[in-house]
């Protein structure tokens, strides 16, 4: 498979001998969003509200002293910034410790999951410049898990998830820096949805963070709509609230 003459790839299924690669690409796939969501929080106009009047009182805290009005506009955005590094770094820990911990167990030897690697040829060598995962939800399972929410009493959110059949969770998708604008996204997620098909799935549902306005734009051109709009981040509330990070849940019909 190859695109533009400087550049070829192709997309095959990961292999243990990928994982020093795998980890490398995700942990700066997660981690690269934080300063684009600590810009976004920063120049929101109720922040930047709140950041001139902890400066002002900064100012009349310190006998008029522009150092105080400084320091505590700093100290502001240092919070705003700490919650944005939390919300993806609590995030890519919990990854690692859970489905990426094992991803031949996780998802090589359960047929209705997937994890593929996008692989290009640097100087003579295979390296791996993307990747894209699959988890698959059974209609039984999510029974279940409807079944439990029920005597839990919070069925709402998961109500239509248990009654559509069979769907797939798409996750994980990575391009490396040097290999975007290449339509290398569109070939991973084109082969996610192929999967998809083949399993029999009726949809393709993914989570994406606000900050990430590049992946919101390429599901959009593929055929992918926004379903739900949520602040749960799986961080403190708080943080999320302060960061202004949404997650927007997206879905494309198979």
């Amino acid at each position: 498979m190859a695109h533009k003459s400087d550049f070829q790839f192709s997309i095959r299924e990961y292999k243990p001998s990928d994982k020093h690669g795998v980890m490398s690409l995700f942990c700066h796939g997660i981690l690269e969003h934080v300063y684009p969501a600590f810009f976004k929080a920063i120049t929101n106009p109720d922040h930047v509200g709140i950041a001139l009047s902890i400066s002002m009182a900064g100012y009349v805290l310190g006998g008029s002293s522009y150092f105080q009005a400084l320091l505590f506009g700093s100290l502001w955005a240092g919070l705003i910034y700490y919650c944005c590094h939390d919300i993806y770094d609590s995030y890519m820990m919990g990854r690692l410790s859970t489905d990426m911990a094992d991803i031949a167990a996780n998802y090589l030897e359960i047929p209705s999951n997937g994890f593929w690697v996008a692989e290009a040829n640097v100087n003579g060598q295979a390296k791996v410049v993307g990747m894209v995962a699959v988890i698959g939800k059974r209609q039984e399972e999510e029974e279940e898990r409807f079944d439990d929410l029920n005597r839990g009493g919070n069925s709402t959110e998961f109500a239509q998830d248990a009654s559509d059949g069979s769907y797939a969770q798409m996750s994980h998708i990575v391009v490396g820096f040097a290999w975007r604008r290449r339509n290398l996204g569109s070939q991973l997620t084109r082969k996610a949805l192929d999967f998809c098909k083949e399993q029999g799935f009726s949809r393709l549902v993914i989570d994406l963070s606000s900050p990430q306005t590049a992946a919101i734009s390429m599901c959009q051109k593929l055929g992918f709509v926004q379903m739900a709009l949520h602040s749960n981040t799986h961080a403190n509330p708080w943080f999320s609230k302060v960061a202004r990070i949404n997650v927007m849940q997206m879905e494309k019909l198979i």
